[in-house]
């Protein structure tokens, strides 16, 4: 089962994907994309942390997701992927102008052959207005590119909106 979970700042995406990772009745690990440049991340970071249940292995991973899900996945095990779009963030800042579309592509071919149960949480930021700087709309549009080659890719896609799932695809919550 493949599933993503998409929802703006505080909608609920992350207690939702632990809650269906914990409903799984799986082994989880959570593989954490965001990094602590700040104290305002490491206060969102911590949160989080708190909130996971003891029992759950933690994997960091900013940059090689792909090969994160593919040395992890299997089929008694469900992996929880919290963020997308801080994954895709630290891409673009990479140094390596050519690591966004490389671990893109790493990313879509994994996810296709995967064992278990994945679920894969982002920030849907493409329902506003358009972004003035370059960088800016740069993120919205790879954004984007991403959720739909996902959605396709996923068997479930959740949209939450004030902590309520609404189903887009597959099986309703």
């Amino acid at each position: 089962m493949k599933e993503l979970i998409l929802g703006g700042a505080r909608s609920g995406k992350s207690r939702l994907a632990e809650k269906l990772a914990t409903d799984s009745g799986l082994d989880v690990i959570y593989i954490a994309t965001a990094q602590a440049w700040d104290g305002e991340m490491r206060t969102r970071i911590a949160q989080h942390a708190d909130r996971r249940p003891v029992e759950w292995r933690l994997v960091e991973e900013p940059l090689y997701l792909a090969a994160v899900l593919r040395a992890h996945a299997s089929a008694g095990r469900c992996l929880l992927v919290d963020c997308l779009t801080l994954w895709l963030t630290n891409l673009l800042m990479a140094e390596d102008a050519t690591m966004l579309a490389r671990e893109r592509a790493a990313l879509l071919e994994a996810l296709s052959e995967l064992p278990g149960h994945i679920i894969l949480v982002s920030n849907e930021t493409g329902m506003g207005v358009v972004p003035l700087g370059e960088l800016t709309r740069r993120y919205v549009d790879e954004a984007g590119w991403l959720h739909q080659a996902l959605a396709e890719q996923c068997d479930r896609v959740v949209l939450t909106v004030a902590g309520l799932p609404m189903t887009l695809k597959g099986a309703s919550l």
